[in-house]
Formats: C-alpha cells, structure tokens, sequence
C-alpha cells in the first residue's frame, strides 16, 4: 500500500506530487515533445497531476482549442490539471494597457476554465518603469492590487483561484509578495509559494517559506546550485539581484534547503500539491524522475 492510501486509510493528508510542463521545455524546445505529450509523460512518471505553462497557440481561440485537447488527454490517464500559469504585466503606467491586460487575462481565464484548472497563476510586472510611481514596487503597490483584484473578481464567476509567485525580481521578495496578498483582500486569490525562487533576489528559502506558508495555495519546488560573485560562471546560469549566480539543478541536489522547506509547509497545514519544477542543463526526463524521487522521500519522510 503507497504512503497516500496509508495516510488516507488512517484518516491524513498528504501533498500530492505533479510536474510542470516547463519542466519538459528541453525537450519540447528541441522538437523531442509537445506540449499535449506532457499529459502521457507524465503519467508515466508517475505524477498525479500537472501545471501547463501559455499554452503554445498563435490567437486564443488556437489556445482553446489546445486546451480541450489537453484535458481530453488529461481525462483519459487520470491526470489533474493542477493550475495554468500564465505571464502577465498588471503594471503598464496607462490605465488603458492595464484595462488591455485585464481583459486578456480575462480570455486566459476561459483557457484554464476549459483545462479544468482551479488555480491560475499570473505574474504582476516585469520591471520598474525609472519614472513617477513605477520608481518603486510600493509605489506601483496600489495599481497592481487594483488589477489583481479585477482579475481575482472574473475568476471567482468561474470558480477559479487565481495566484501570483515570488517571481520576476520586482514582486519576488516574500516581504513584497505578504503586502500584495494582504492588500488585495480576495477570498480566491493566495500565493503560489515557489521554494527556489526566493534566491533569485538573494533571500533564505526557509525565511522567506515560512513567512508565506499560510497563504500558499499551490507550491513549486525547485534547487539551485548557489555560487557567489566572482565565482567561475557555469553556462546557462542566473544572475540574482545581487549579482551572485545560480545554476538548476535536480531537487534535492542543489543549495536550497528544500526538505526543510517542505517540513515548514506541512507544519503551516498545506496538503494541496507540490509541483516538480526543472530548469537545468542535463537531461530534462532523468532529471525530473530524480527530483521526483527526493522529493517524494522529503515529503513522506
């Protein structure tokens, strides 16, 4: 009997493990897979459910039609679609693009309506605009609650929970991240609590977790190899905020305390699901099996 039929005979919960199709984009960036082939990928892997990324269509209509088609997949091998995840720019320094915007997410919540996703996530800006309010996230704060909430209102006609992650340097620190979700103030709107993303602005994983925990509604799980500034620069690496390096790795086998990340969202209560995240450099599928494994052996342990 699985560790899952154990706790649920006994009356528990457990995190559910899925994997995102970002993870595969190795494969499907060199032809190998599609976006519809993570469905059967991923069953076969063993995961439970699964996080689509935009998915790849020229007009929304396009991306409908693919979403139908991946839920029909999804349907066939038991497979949840978890949550789609979306980039998104909430802060345009026009109200007119943000009512552009809006609307546009607006479409993109239909797409997750036809995944059967109950959760999707959006990103809030991409950078500072060097003038009038959009010279600091706190002064650009007001705005991008505002639109939040109008993208949180849509969703809630469709029962969808919508979210963003610490992701994207600007809106990435969990201080940051706490003051948006207090300030939004919407029955269906949380976090997507991303565990490795945090070192991407130089900020301790397990801090910044158990800041956020309580009002995470879905997790991503992700490791990092950390070097520090004027260390040997691995190729494909990131560049944090402040100037130190990261490189993917399989989780488990990097510098983010993940295990103990995990421990600090079980604490808090979560017991939704833990995604498989994977952007390094050696094979996507003998990577994501491997983190797969670790993470499984965190979560049981």
């Amino acid at each position: 009997m699985s560790l899952r039929n154990r706790l649920e005979k006994n009356g528990g919960e457990i995190m559910k493990l899925s994997v995102s199709s970002y993870s595969y984009s190795q494969y499907i960036n060199n032809g190998k897979m599609t976006q519809l082939d993570c469905v059967l990928r991923a069953h076969e892997m063993g995961f439970e459910g699964i996080d689509f990324i935009d998915l790849f269509a020229d007009t929304l209509d396009g991306q409908k039609e693919l979403a139908k088609r991946i839920r029909e997949e999804c349907e066939k091998y038991g497979i949840v679609v978890v949550a789609y995840t979306i980039g998104a720019n909430l802060f345009n320094g026009n109200r007119d693009r943000d009512l552009r915007e809006i609307e546009r997410l607006r479409g993109q919540l239909e797409v997750a309506e036809i995944l059967g996703a109950k959760i999707m996530r959006h990103d809030i800006c991409h950078s500072l605009t060097g003038e009038g309010v959009g010279r600091s996230f706190y002064t650009m704060l007001p705005t991008i609650v505002e639109n939040v909430r109008a993208v949180a209102d849509i969703a809630a006609d469709k029962h969808i929970r919508t979210c963003t992650e610490n992701h994207g340097f600007i809106s990435q620190d969990s201080t940051r991240v706490e003051a948006l979700f207090a300030e939004v103030g919407r029955d269906n709107f949380g976090l997507l609590v991303d565990i490795g993303n945090f070192a991407c602005v130089d900020e301790d994983s397990t801090l910044a977790v158990s800041r956020l925990a309580p009002y995470a509604i879905h997790v991503h799980a992700k490791d990092f190899i950390k070097r520090r500034f004027g260390e040997a620069e691995p190729t494909g690496c990131i560049v944090t905020r402040a100037c130190n390096l990261l490189y993917g790795c399989v989780i488990g086998e990097g510098d983010i305390p993940v295990a103990q990340c995990i421990s600090i969202l079980k604490r808090a209560g979560y017991d939704g699901y833990v995604t498989v995240e994977y952007e390094g450099g050696e094979d996507c599928i003998a990577s994501i099996s491997r983190g797969r494994d670790n993470l499984r052996r965190m979560i049981e342990g």
